[in-house]
């Protein structure tokens, strides 16, 4: 079975209440198997609409990291990050 990759592009309005978001959802992702494979490191912005952030990590299935994102954990720190940042989230499976 393929892997995915979570793949997202924030934008931070509020740092205290993102870092909320980001100690919670660690523990969350890393519980469905995901590893971060970048995490705000630096980046070359091409083409689109340009975001401080980028963050991708990457899951054993794409099931798997569906599943970790409707989990209650993942939900729970989710409210930080609604509240803190302008986020896009995609899930991408491997080839």
């Amino acid at each position: 079975m393929p892997g995915a990759y979570w793949i997202a592009h924030v934008t931070v309005t509020n740092p205290e209440a993102y870092g909320k978001y980001a100690e919670a959802a660690g523990p969350a992702i890393a519980r469905a198997g995901g590893k971060f494979l970048a995490r705000g490191a630096r980046y070359v912005q091409l083409e689109g609409k340009e975001r401080a952030r980028n963050v991708v990590a990457w899951f054993p299935s794409l099931e798997a990291a569906v599943a970790c994102y409707e989990s209650p954990e993942y939900q729970a720190a989710l409210e930080f990050a609604k509240t803190s940042s302008d986020r896009n989230l995609v899930i991408v499976e491997e080839l």
